[in-house]
């Protein structure tokens, strides 16, 4: 029985092959290392990267030219036939030493690397003209690249809070780009450096002309870029000032060390990115299905349309009681903001029922019409309600009435 054909093999997808400046072979020792370890490197901006091989995509290791203090060239061992092909690279906390394969080698790796770190072409280096052409094209990269991104030592602080960091972080550089104070385009220097034991600080205008950068000195010098005022600082101050440095530089893709299948070789391997983000992993006893999470818009109930507006003749208050409410002048108290409608008076409210006519007293003999009159008004609890309580609707013509015909009566009596 003929056994099932294998699934074709297919190969590793290729990344982006890195592009450099300028690369070749390298050996390097660090300040923790025995020995010199070759690796393959690479230049690109202030950068050397480092690989296992010139097929290599990812670096073992990264070096950072920002905090270049200088070259140095390591003299040939006695009695050796070193042809001078090491040099040592300096750095602000370490010191790196190099070994390359010819002389050649060494003057180019000098060269790119000032070329990059100071901004110009070296003129002390045994150069070819084919490689000062090299370097000048560079030169025009590396400007290009510096104009598009604002140096790191340009901190969004004021004048006092970057006097404050130099002073805590001296090992961290001693000058520092911040925005002007006046609000305008243009950005201040601000350097911090010690003389017989006390500190001098110092800040310099930098005024923003269209596209340059134009420092304010006795001689004013214009530049095309953030990046190009701070090499004007280290470049005229013989590097006593340094650029601040903060923070620490990180890597940004995961990596690791792998040996390769087919050779053997120890490799840089980048994980490939999964489809989905892991999520966390399903307890022992059996993975149970979470209820479907409901969108804000599913919680929420629809709301009820809102009522008409109410019309102005119905915009009045309805009194609880039948008497009639005194008028005040800030009776109706509106809220902040929201407009007052004026209200029209509220009409007096008829009666709910008609007052009882008063009961006519009968007629009664002469003599004694004066007594009960002086006694309906001051004798009867009756008449002293009636004196105290003012009189209902209509009250008072009924009683003028009464009293015009009392009156007429006793006329006709007398």
């Amino acid at each position: 029985m003929a056994s099932a054909p294998s699934p074709p093999r297919v190969p590793k997808p290729k990344g982006i092959q890195p592009s450099h400046y300028y690369e070749s072979f390298l050996e390097k020792k660090g300040p923790c290392d025995q020995g010199y370890k070759k690796f393959w490197a690479g230049l690109q901006g202030l950068t050397i990267s480092f690989y296992s091989s010139n097929r290599d995509f990812q670096p073992l290791e990264k070096l950072d030219l920002r905090t270049f203090v200088k070259l140095t060239d390591e003299a040939p061992r006695a009695g050796s036939r070193d042809p001078g092909i090491h040099f040592g690279l300096v750095l602000r906390d370490q010191e790196i030493k190099f070994k390359v394969e010819s002389l050649e080698s060494r003057e180019m790796w000098k060269g790119f690397i000032l070329t990059v770190v100071e901004l110009r072409i070296p003129s002390k280096l045994t150069l070819l003209p084919g490689h000062l052409y090299m370097m000048a094209e560079v030169l025009a990269k590396e400007e290009a690249r510096r104009s598009l991104e604002t140096p790191l030592c340009f901190l969004k602080v004021s004048r006092l809070e970057a006097q404050l960091l130099l002073e805590r972080y001296p090992e961290c550089g001693n000058l520092l780009l911040r925005p002007s104070g006046d609000g305008k385009d243009g950005v201040s220097v601000t350097t911090r450096q010690t003389l017989n034991g006390a500190p001098v600080v110092r800040h310099y205008k930098v005024k923003r002309e269209g596209a340059k950068y134009v420092i304010d000195v006795e001689d004013p010098f214009s530049c095309s870029s953030l990046d190009a005022v701070v090499s004007y600082f280290v470049s005229h101050t013989n590097k006593a000032l340094v650029p601040f440095l903060l923070e620490e530089d990180y890597e940004k893709v995961l990596g690791y060390v792998d040996a390769d299948k087919e050779n053997g070789e120890s490799v840089w391997t980048v994980p490939s990115a999964p489809d989905s983000e892991p999520g966390p992993a399903p307890p022992a006893g059996g993975s149970k299905s979470l209820p479907p999470v409901a969108s804000s818009q599913d919680k929420l109930p629809p709301l009820p349309p809102l009522p008409p507006l109410p019309s102005q003749d119905d915009n009045y208050v309805t009194p609880i009681a039948d008497a009639p409410a005194a008028d005040y002048v800030n009776q109706d108290v509106s809220s902040s903001g929201c407009p007052v409608v004026p209200k029209p008076k509220k009409l007096a409210k008829a009666p709910a029922k008609p007052p009882k006519p008063p009961t006519v007293p009968k007629p009664v003999p002469k003599g004694n019409n004066r007594p009960l009159a002086r006694k309906l008004v001051g004798g009867s609890p009756q008449a002293a309600f009636l004196a105290t309580r003012p009189p209902p609707l209509g009250l008072g013509d009924v009683t003028a009435e009464l009293q015009e015909k009392l009156q007429k009566r006793r006329a006709l009596e007398q």
